[in-house]
């Protein structure tokens, strides 16, 4: 399987902290934030990385990263988002890397605590479709809340002023190639930005859409800088992606 590390954005939410750097490269305890998520998939046995970023920092990543070796990535390659248009729209740059393999994305602001083989396992036996994680969160009109009725998510709300549940849909998702054909038709939401809640839901209109509860805790260090700081001493505290 391969994955994808989306590290685009401006960043605004964390300025001036972003204001000459990506916030991707922001420091999280001991590492900077982009190695987390790269550990994180490391740790699931992906060893074939995409990373997609844009902006005038684009470059940092490549003199911080290099060719990967130091994860033990098999391959690492680079896309540059020209600008900011939503997460869905950052993907689809991805899609002559991925071909016609499944693939799992990652958010590059996210944080996991414990390894998601199990749920990138499933994946791989899942015939058809993409799988989405969950977790419980104090602030859902922030996020893409699902709403459960019984033991299937039937909605996917996008940052919705009512919350149906307190269960989000976090930053990693695990695809067929079948996402790029549905990327294409998406329209632009209110914020000018192609959704990636319409993707999942797509999904879930075809019914190929499975999810799993998240097991440990899940930070999103590009919510705020209070939030930053919460990431920061979680690792500190439990550390982060270390095992698998």
């Amino acid at each position: 399987m391969k994955g994808v590390i989306l590290a685009g954005g401006t960043g605004s939410r964390l300025f001036p902290l972003t204001k000459v750097t990506n916030k991707h490269l922001l420091p999280v305890y001991d590492r900077p934030m982009i190695y987390h998520p790269i550990q994180a998939l490391v740790n699931a046995d992906v060893r074939d990385i995409m990373i997609v970023t844009g902006g005038e920092n684009a470059g940092d990543f490549l003199r911080l990263l290099g060719s990967g070796s130091q994860f033990g990535l098999q391959h690492l390659n680079y896309a540059y988002q020209e600008k900011p248009g939503g997460i869905a729209q950052a993907l689809a740059l991805a899609e002559h890397f991925v071909g016609n393999e499944k693939f799992v994305v990652a958010l590059g602001d996210n944080i996991i605590q414990k390894s998601i083989r199990a749920a990138a396992q499933a994946f791989e036996r899942q015939p058809e479709g993409a799988k989405i994680l969950l977790a419980e969160v104090e602030n859902p009109r922030s996020y893409g809340i699902a709403r459960i009725e019984g033991n299937a998510v039937v909605e996917i709300i996008e940052k919705p002023s009512d919350p149906p549940s307190n269960f989000a849909v976090i930053g990693t998702y695990f695809y067929n190639a079948d996402v790029f054909k549905i990327i294409r038709t998406l329209k632009p939401s209110g914020r000018g930005e192609l959704e990636i809640t319409d993707v999942n839901n797509e999904y879930l209109r075809r019914g190929t859409l499975t999810f799993e509860f998240l097991d440990g805790w899940w930070a999103d260090c590009g919510e705020s800088i209070p939030w930053l700081l919460r990431a920061n001493n979680l690792v500190a505290r439990d550390g982060a992606n270390n095992t698998g």
